[in-house]
């Protein structure tokens, strides 16, 4: 299984999320700490789950990493992590709930 299947999977099974993006953005760190060649080594996700309602950042990132501790585990290096609850306003300009 790939690490971005890995981390697909994990992050479904533990947050039932509404919506996952699961980004593989290894090539813009060529040549970085971490890099290797074949990729799979930096990751962004982005995520709307009911189930961080009530958490700060913080936690909600602590409960993201700890989830995934078998990718990291498996060669995952870096992470950045989006994450909010379907009634938070995307960052990005977009609406409630819409990832796109």
């Amino acid at each position: 299984m790939s690490i971005r299947d890995l981390i697909e999977q994990r992050l479904r099974e533990a947050f039932a999320p509404q919506s996952l993006e699961v980004i593989d953005e290894s090539e813009r760190h060529r040549g970085h700490g971490g890099w290797r060649e074949g990729g799979e080594t930096h990751f962004r996700i982005r995520m709307v789950a009911d189930t961080l309602a009530g958490q700060s950042r913080v936690a909600r990132h602590r409960a993201v990493n700890d989830c995934l501790k078998p990718a990291f585990d498996a060669g995952l290096h870096a992470l950045a992590i989006e994450v909010r609850t379907p009634d938070e306003r995307d960052p990005r300009g977009g609406g409630p709930a819409s990832l796109s």
